[in-house]
């Protein structure tokens, strides 16, 4: 492995933190725990192996065909398909920019006080100024160094002294004994929201226009391999310790902790001042990430299927139109929070419609995986493909009950 290898695990890290660990992440699985205690870990252990599945495919093909993934949407649905997919994945990207935008408000307000609506232009100008002056590699190394102070979490899941036969139990999949069917609707909604959160497309939109932008090849598969396993892993052992918070100092307290920041609290019960501070910092850094990378994913997207010229690794004056989508992407996301709507309700839709159009993105990244004329001796094994044909199944089982559960729970709150 060449040295430079090395700084590619660092586009893993961010991903990790800003694909798992942003805010509808914190939301869902903070209250699954505090609902369900343990009993939802299953969905991590699956939304983590389909993620690095998701993942891992869409790097070897970009690393074989040089193309991302709406670039392959494009090419395989053709271009009235596509241009659904296109628009309604740009339009999941925009909620979820602007919940994390308003997640950024919500820990800057808890840092340093001050008018919320202001700190929400201070989070968005943050965004934008780091996304427009810095370059990505820096952005990857920063945010994803920075982000790991989420890692308290974990110390604070294991100073709470859980029941770790009761948390490994949690990993086989089961029903709770409920009181009504409503409950059950409610462990349903909240198992396919986690399931979502995990698997949001966009990890997967800004990691493969990252492998085209670094240029790799088939030699890199390699890394691509070693980058969506540690990168992944990581955001699912984070999740799992969210469970575990969630269970622990929430759960057993009769507490929903419905806003961002109030998971930060849990840091402050087991480890101090200093723990609250630090995993304060580590979700700003998560949720900063995050709407970096859904903010240029919706410029990758756009200039991918319209075949338009597109890059983080020049001036933005050099692709005008894709600096152009990004920054109106972000300002508009800074306007829907602007209007005082909570993030949380924004949160909640973001997430469950982006398991609605989720087969259609995971689709044909498998299919295009398992050509052998395209991909070679780089084809999907038997394995995988079985693997990502169970995956595509359970995804669109997802995305036909994500609505109905929806509105039957009114969003999991019964």
């Amino acid at each position: 492995m060449k040295p430079s290898d090395f700084l590619e695990i660092f586009l893993g890290i961010l991903t990790a933190m800003g694909g798992f660990v942003e805010i509808g992440e914190l939301i869902f699985t903070v209250n699954a725990g505090a609902k369900f205690g343990f009993r939802l870990m299953w969905v991590v252990v699956l939304g983590t192996i389909g993620i690095i599945l998701y993942g891992e495919m869409a790097g070897r093909v970009a690393a074989v065909t040089h193309k991302p993934v709406f670039d392959v949407i494009r090419d395989d649905t053709g271009p009235t398909l596509g241009a659904i997919t296109l628009v309604a994945a740009n339009v999941v990207n925009l909620l979820t920019c602007a919940a994390e935008i308003g997640g950024l408000a919500i820990i800057l307000k808890l840092l340093f006080g001050g008018n919320y609506f202001l700190m929400i232009v201070v989070g968005a100008a943050f965004v934008g100024l780091v996304t427009w002056f810095i370059d990505l590699d820096t952005i990857e190394r920063v945010f994803g160094l920075l982000g790991l102070m989420m890692v308290t979490f974990m110390v604070t899941a294991v100073a709470s002294k859980p029941d770790w036969t009761a948390v490994a139990g949690g990993i086989v999949p089961g029903l709770p004994v409920m009181d009504t069917n409503m409950d059950l609707a409610n462990y349903a909604y909240f198992a396919v929201a986690m399931l979502s959160s995990i698997m949001l497309p966009y990890e997967v939109y800004f990691y493969s226009s990252g492998a085209i932008e670094d240029q790799w090849t088939t030699d890199d598969i390699p890394m691509n391999r070693i980058v969506v396993l540690l990168g992944f892993t990581l955001g699912g052992l984070l999740c799992g310790t969210l469970v575990i918070v969630g269970a622990q100092a929430f759960g057993s307290r009769m507490i929903e902790p419905e806003l961002a920041g109030t998971t930060a609290l849990a840091n402050a019960v087991y480890l101090g001042k200093a723990g609250l501070l630090l995993g304060l910092g580590g979700m700003f850094f998560a949720m900063g990430g995050a709407a970096i990378e859904t903010a240029l994913s919706s410029g990758y997207n756009l200039c991918q299927f319209m075949r338009w010229p597109w890059g983080k690794t020049v001036s933005p004056s050099v692709f005008p139109r894709f600096t152009a989508t990004w920054v109106i992407v972000l300002m508009l996301a800074m306007l829907i929070v602007l209007t005082g709507v909570d993030p949380v309700n924004v949160v909640e839709y973001s997430i469950i419609f982006a398991v609605v159009i989720m087969p259609l993105t995971f689709y044909p990244i498998l299919k295009t995986a398992n050509n052998k004329v395209t991909m070679n001796r780089h084809v999907n094994s038997t394995f995988t493909k079985v693997l990502g044909w169970f995956y595509f199944i359970l995804l669109t089982i997802a995305a036909i009950a994500a609505l109905p559960l929806m509105f039957i729970t009114h969003s999991g709150k019964g």
